[in-house]
């Protein structure tokens, strides 16, 4: 994935009181840094965090943590939060990979993977966020009762995604090829801004949901 830079991001991204950029330091203390209790549900590749933000406004009970690698688009959703600070929403610029020494076992309620990276090529298929390699790192931090959800207007990376949940021994909860009109799967849907742009095409949006 190729992206134009963006001057100062690197240090604005850095210097931001909304970014964390290590797991606490106590293990399994997410729920301390945020001063209560509540359950924890993360984002990875939130891009511009529209959707984070919009979850963190409706859902204040709920603490959000969104995750992107890359400062030039971390660098979008920061000015969003200074516009609008959330008390329950922060931001990790870091690689998915590194989920199990960002989280303790168990730590995660949920996990959000919306529009992700297709990476098209066969020899890159482990770089999916879908892949069996990422669906055994989300079982180590998801709790027992935790759930996945996954959206994407792309059709060959869905059916590689219930491929993925199948042979990786995940129970699928949820699943349609039409999100927009399925009335049950829709309900309470909160649109990210690649969701707008693609369902507005007449692209049909998929989504499915997964647990252990």
């Amino acid at each position: 994935m190729r992206l134009r830079k963006i001057k100062g991001a690197d240090e604005s991204v850095a210097a931001s009181p909304y970014v964390v950029w290590e797991r606490p330091n106590n293990a399994g203390c997410w729920r301390e840094f945020f001063g209560n209790e509540y359950p924890i549900h993360i984002e990875i590749g939130m891009g511009k965090g529209r959707f984070l933000m919009n979850m963190a406004k409706t859902y204040p009970e709920i603490n959000y943590i969104g995750i992107e690698r890359y400062t030039s688009i971390l660098i979008k959703a920061i000015k969003k939060m200074e516009a609008e600070p959330l008390s329950n929403l922060y931001f990790m610029c870091m690689d998915a990979a590194n989920l199990e020494q960002t989280f303790t076992p168990g730590e995660v309620d949920r996990i959000y993977l919306n529009f992700s990276d297709p990476w098209p090529k066969e020899r890159h298929a482990r770089r999916r966020l879908t892949s069996v390699e990422y669906l055994r790192r989300y079982n180590t931090v998801l709790s027992p009762d935790g759930l996945l959800e996954f959206k994407t207007d792309n059709e060959y990376l869905f059916d590689f995604s219930l491929e993925s949940i199948k042979e990786a021994g995940w129970e699928l909860l949820g699943c349609t090829r039409n999100l927009h009109q399925d009335i049950h799967m829709n309900q309470g849907n909160i649109m990210t801004e690649y969701e707008e742009k693609f369902s507005a095409q007449g692209n049909p949006i998929y989504k499915l949901i997964a647990c252990r």
